[in-house]
């Protein structure tokens, strides 16, 4: 993983020269995880973005203007969330704060935005805490977690699997995804949910867990982690001889995680929230594919399809905005957004709406780490 996160840095580097103040630019703000378990999530989010954003300059910007994406590593750590955001906010004065990766730390960071009247776009989260109650400042692009878990639910009851065990992260994520399930499991009443087990954040000490599971006897196991702990995991009941499914949710990392299990990961499922990356059948796929080959991008990633399909909707809330740009306008701009088409892939925005999306899709794990959908 950690050679991944240096080759996709170094894809960045190209770009940085496009946040030179050669004239105003549009500075939006991110705060993400660059290091620790999750860089890999953070990485290839910022990468889809970027380059998205470079598209953009290179055709003369928003109304003449660049979009400049400052970006600080957070660790993962909600008290530096808090602190990168204040100096987002205070220091930089961003339009608009996006792209922020993670439960805990995105909630961390919201009443500051909230406070600031920033808007905040594109969380890297599916909990319902950034969606109930309605705050006006925050556009969810991605679905839902409760939106995955019924899929998830549906999707495995169809199989013939309906005894389901859980690993959850023992924070607000975690949490948030286990309570998800447990109401999808319950709407859909034929399956049953016959065992859990919690992991740290950052541990892969997934020994004791592993037993637990086992033990549930559950023909299929949900992941909601991060990809280390859900890879360890994965590793440690396939030694013992587990041989049920293994789903994970799109935040565990489709790309991360099927480079932490090699050979171990064929078959193993994930949800998706956004278009496959690999594909060429939406346009959004083709525009993707197109942007990552002119930008020497080395490999596509359901986590810079996020990125990219992300800063697309960013784009057109700016371009919607006007010459006069503020905060509270790009806010009346994105909220015109009623089923706008992203290429293949319809966005709706309104007044008292902010979740932009309910698209979910279930992938597998390949032969040779490729992605099959």
């Amino acid at each position: 993983m950690r050679s991944f996160v240096s080759q996709a840095l170094a894809c960045l580097l190209p770009f940085l020269a496009f946040t030179a103040h050669g004239q105003e630019a549009i500075v939006i703000g991110q705060s993400a995880p660059f290091s620790g378990p999750s860089a890999q999530l953070a990485t290839e989010f910022n990468l889809g973005a970027r380059t998205y954003f470079q598209m953009v300059n290179e055709g003369g910007g928003i109304h003449g203007r660049r979009i400049e994406l400052k970006a600080l590593d957070d660790a993962y750590d909600s008290s530096v969330t808090v602190r990168n955001t204040t100096q987002l906010v205070e220091k930089d004065h961003v339009l608009a704060l996006f792209g922020y990766v993670g439960t805990s730390t995105t909630l961390a960071a919201l009443p500051i935005a909230t406070a600031a009247q920033v808007p905040f776009i594109a969380p890297v989260s599916g909990a319902e805490a950034l969606r109930s109650p309605f705050n006006r400042m925050v556009f969810n692009l991605r679905a839902s977690y409760l939106d995955e878990a019924q899929y998830i639910v549906d999707q495995l009851a169809v199989s013939g699997l309906k005894s389901i065990a859980v690993l959850y992260q023992n924070d607000a994520y975690g949490k948030a995804g286990l309570e998800a399930l447990a109401t999808a499991q319950k709407k859909r009443g034929e399956t049953q949910l016959v065992g859990s087990a919690t992991v740290e954040r950052h541990s892969t000490d997934v020994a004791a867990q592993a037993k637990t599971l086992l033990a549930s006897h559950a023909q299929a196991v949900v992941l909601i982690s991060s990809y280390s702990s859900s890879a360890a995991l994965i590793k440690e009941m396939k030694k013992s001889g587990y041989s049920g499914q293994f789903v994970s949710v799109s935040f565990g990392g489709g790309k991360a995680l099927a480079d932490e299990l090699g050979s171990q990961g064929t078959g193993v499922m994930i949800s998706e929230v956004t278009p496959f990356a690999w594909g060429e059948s939406l346009q959004i796929q083709r525009e993707y594919t197109k942007a990552l080959r002119k930008a020497n991008v080395p490999a596509a990633s359901f986590g810079s399809m996020e990125g990219f399909l992300a800063a697309k909707v960013l784009v057109e809330g700016l371009q919607r905005a006007g010459r006069d740009l503020t905060r509270a306008r790009l806010v009346a701009a994105l909220e015109s957004m009623g089923n706008w088409d992203a290429g293949g892939v319809r966005i709706s925005f309104s007044p008292d709406n902010h979740n932009g999306s309910h698209f979910v899709e279930m992938t597998m794990i390949g032969p040779a780490g490729r992605f099959v959908h």
